[in-house]
């Protein structure tokens, strides 16, 4: 049996095949690029910021509260209106107003959403 003739190729495969690879990768570019197609560990850092965000705009309310009810809030906000504006979160952090029922630790992202609710109302 002669087996040359069983596997023949056609010659226009060859760059076919070299076509398809490139528009694949050039798919690929332009859909990350351009097309907003995004990584799952991207996607996953987006939904970490987008639900801290929301998390501080629910709590801000309650920032707000436990800031009126402070006995040392006005020397807290005197404290907040002569410092620069990188440190007043920090600020807001060290009184406790900005954590939540139950933590241990102050919530950043709470801190700054409270501080620009709190400069409203002054």
């Amino acid at each position: 049996m002669d087996w040359t003739h069983i596997m023949q190729i056609p010659t226009w495969i060859k760059p076919a095949l070299y076509g398809a690879g490139a528009g694949a990768i050039g798919l690929a570019v332009i859909g990350f690029s351009w097309g907003g197609w995004m990584t799952a560990g991207s996607a996953a850092e987006v939904s970490k910021k987008d639900t801290a965000a929301a998390v501080a705009l629910i709590l801000t309310p309650y920032c707000v509260e436990k800031s009126k009810m402070d006995p040392k809030s006005a020397e807290v906000m005197t404290e907040i209106k002569n410092a620069s504006s990188y440190m007043q979160s920090g600020i807001v952090e060290d009184a406790g107003w900005a954590t939540p029922l139950g933590a241990d630790q102050p919530d950043r992202a709470l801190a700054r959403a409270c501080l620009q609710a709190l400069n409203k109302d002054i």
